[in-house]
């Protein structure tokens, strides 16, 4: 017999030889593993092959191994348990990778909504940690497109129409001013083209507030705000310079409910616009989200109260 050429044995194979000499059978061994005898035979002959020695001796009364048969089968076992090992160590991997949600929210849904989310996502699925990462609604798009985030949440009019979307709640912009400011003493509502001239004090391009604030207003007078009087990035600062006097504002109600409660601020009634926006769970379009991610858009729909 010619010396073959060294190759690493099929894993499977060596099974089979295994349950070769625990059964006595290639039948009984190809049961156990779900394969056909002829399939099995096949395989023991290209181990055979492979390791260029015969390994078993085949009558009508079964098959058993030959010498070397039974010392191949003595190393193989260790080989076999070491992979099985292996196998359930890449699967403890897996399980781990599967436990760990990154999610990417605007500011917003992040200040208002997610902590309550996440208490309930935590008493659900307590052996998943969840990474939070708080941008506008535009960074969180692009870190869905990195692969950076597994699931993102955004409130705008529009999705991109490269994302996967449903809707988890729904949302009003408020114009907001001091009780100081003429805007509260008005009888009635402040015209959509009066706010649309009106320099505000505004969040910075590519969030979800400032994007509905766009729109609205285009859709209402064909064009959008006034430059800015101020350009803020997180809604604690937008409302800091309200307080301060420095113009009207326009935010989220969830951002200035407390504000309103107290009569820190009053909310100005604008007739012709409509400032309505959708809460959006987005993901990346043609990937299955993990359990973990429907979990908790589950738990972010079931909550809507907004």
């Amino acid at each position: 017999m010619t010396t073959p050429r060294l190759q690493w044995p099929d894993i499977a194979s060596l099974r089979l030889l295994l349950l070769v000499e625990e059964h006595g059978s290639i039948g009984r061994a190809a049961h156990a593993l779900g394969l056909t005898q002829a399939s099995a035979s096949r395989r023991l002959d290209t181990l055979e092959r492979e390791l260029g020695l015969p390994l078993l001796l085949r009558d009508t009364s079964g098959s058993r191994l030959t010498p070397q048969g039974h010392s191949v089968a003595g190393w193989a076992a260790g080989v076999v348990d070491t992979a099985e090992e292996l196998m359930v160590g890449v699967a403890a991997l897996r399980e781990r990778r599967t436990a760990w949600l990154r999610v990417a929210a605007s500011m917003t849904i992040a200040e208002y909504l997610v902590p309550q989310w996440l208490v309930a996502f935590r008493a659900s699925a307590s052996d998943t940690e969840v990474e939070l990462r708080v941008v506008n609604s535009e960074t969180v798009a692009d870190l869905l497109r990195r692969s950076a985030v597994d699931l993102g949440f955004v409130e705008s009019k529009d999705v991109p129409r490269d994302l996967a979307s449903t809707r988890v709640g729904t949302d009003r912009l408020a114009v907001v001013t001091t009780p100081r400011h003429p805007w509260s003493r008005r009888h009635r509502p402040v015209p959509a083209t009066e706010l649309a001239q009106t320099p505000l004090v505004m969040r910075e391009p590519g969030s979800g507030t400032r994007t509905t604030l766009e729109q609205a207003l285009a859709l209402a007078t064909g064009h959008g705000p006034a430059t800015p009087a101020l350009e803020l990035s997180s809604n604690a600062a937008v409302k800091v310079a309200v307080a301060g006097d420095s113009a009207p504002a326009v935010l989220s109600v969830l951002a200035v409910a407390n504000e309103l409660n107290d009569g820190r601020f009053r909310e100005i009634a604008v007739d012709g616009v409509d400032m309505r926006r959708l809460l959006t769970a987005v993901w990346q379009r043609g990937t299955r989200l993990s359990d973990p991610a429907t979990r908790l858009v589950h738990i972010a729909g079931a909550s809507e109260g907004c």
